[in-house]
C-alpha cells in the first residue's frame, strides 16, 4: 500500500483553526507518512510542527504559500516547498506582507461594521478578531468572531454574507519575485489548484508556460479545486513540461467536508510526490552552494 502525503495543509498561524501540533496529531490518526505545513505569509509555525512530527513519526516539510500577480492575473497561489523557513530576508518580506494582511483585515472589519449597523446589529470588534490569530490575519478570523456573535450559522454562511461582499483586494507580490525569493531560500516554487487561476485551458496552459520561465518547478495536480479530468489535463500538462506534480487538501479546519490528507474524500497523494519535491530542493541546493564560501568556511 502507497504511503500518502498531504502538501498544503494551513495551521492558526495563518487561516486554519489548529496548530501546528494538532495537524501532525490529526495527520498521524489518518496515517499520514507526511504533511508540508504551507501558511499564508507565515512560517512561524513551522518549527512547533517539526517538533510534533518528530515525535510522532510524521515528516513535516517546511513550507509557505504566498500570493502572487502576473500581468492581469491576481491571486495566484505560490506554494513555496523545502525552504529554509529561518532565513531572515524571507522572514522580513513575510512580516512586511503580513503589515499589509493586518490593514486589509481591518479595512473588511469597517466594512462588515457599517452592514451590521445599518442592520441595526452590534458591531464587532477587532481585538476579537486578533484574539488567538498566532501569525497573519486571515478572513477566516473575522468569520469565527461573526459565527460566535451569531451574525452567521456557518464558516461558509459568513463568507456569503460577509466576508465575500466586504472584501478588500490583497496585495500582491510579483510571481517572478516570488519565485525568485523561494528558490534563495533553498526552495521549490509550486503552482497551487491551477484550475483557480482560469477555467480556460488554452489560458492556464500560457500562464504555466511563463511561469515556468520564471523559474516554476510544479503545479499542484490533485486538489479539491478540480474534477478528475481537470487532474488528468494537469498531470498531461506536468509531463509535457517536466514539472514536479504535488497534492494537498488545502485543508484549513473549519470546512465541513475537507478531511486531512483524503480533502473531500477523493484525494490520494502518493509520498513519492514528496521524495521527488525534497530530491530537486536537494539537487538545487548542492548545485548553489559557493565553492569559495565552502573552502572559506574549511579554512
Amino acid at each position: 500500500m502507497s504511503r500518502l502525503v498531504d502538501l498544503h495543509i494551513h495551521s492558526c498561524y495563518s487561516d486554519g483553526i489548529h496548530t501546528p501540533a494538532t495537524l501532525v496529531r490529526l495527520a498521524a490518526d489518518n496515517g499520514l507518512a507526511a504533511i508540508a505545513l504551507a501558511d499564508h505569509d507565515a512560517v512561524e509555525g513551522i518549527d512547533e510542527a517539526l517538533a510534533a512530527g518528530a515525535e510522532a513519526g510524521v515528516e513535516v516539510i517546511p513550507a509557505v504559500e504566498l500570493s502572487v500577480e502576473l500581468g492581469r492575473y491576481r491571486d495566484l497561489h505560490l506554494l513555496g516547498y523545502c525552504i529554509d523557513h529561518r532565513d531572515a530576508k524571507l522572514r522580513q518580506l513575510l512580516a512586511e506582507y503580513r503589515a499589509v494582511r493586518d490593514n486589509r483585515g481591518k479595512a473588511i472589519v469597517d466594512k462588515i461594521n457599517r452592514r451590521l449597523v445599518a442592520a441595526r446589529q452590534p458591531p464587532i470588534s477587532y481585538d476579537e478578531v486578533l484574539d488567538g490569530v498566532e501569525g497573519a490575519v486571515g478572513r477566516p478570523h473575522i468569520g469565527r468572531v461573526l459565527v460566535g456573535r451569531g451574525h452567521a450559522s456557518t464558516m461558509e454562511d459568513a463568507f456569503r454574507k460577509f466576508l465575500i461582499p466586504c472584501d478588500v483586494p490583497k496585495r500582491y507580490l510579483p510571481a517572478g519575485e516570488a519565485i525568485a525569493q523561494i528558490h534563495r531560500a533553498g526552495g521549490i516554487a509550486v503552482l497551487a489548484h491551477p484550475t483557480t487561476v482560469t477555467e480556460d485551458r488554452r489560458r492556464l496552459r500560457e500562464v504555466i508556460v511563463r511561469l515556468l520561465g520564471l523559474g516554476l518547478d510544479g503545479i499542484e495536480v490533485y486538489n479539491n479545486m478540480c474534477y478528475k479530468d481537470d487532474m488528468l489535463f494537469l498531470e498531461s500538462l506536468a509531463t509535457e513540461h517536466g514539472l514536479l506534480m504535488t497534492g494537498g487538501s488545502d485543508y484549513h479546519g473549519f470546512e465541513e467536508d475537507v478531511q486531512i490528507g483524503i480533502g473531500r474524500g477523493g484525494l490520494a497523494v502518493s509520498y513519492r510526490l514528496a521524495e521527488a519535491v525534497m530530491s530537486r530542493a536537494a539537487s538545487r541546493r548542492k548545485e548553489t552552494e559557493s565553492p569559495l564560501r565552502h573552502d572559506a568556511d574549511h579554512g
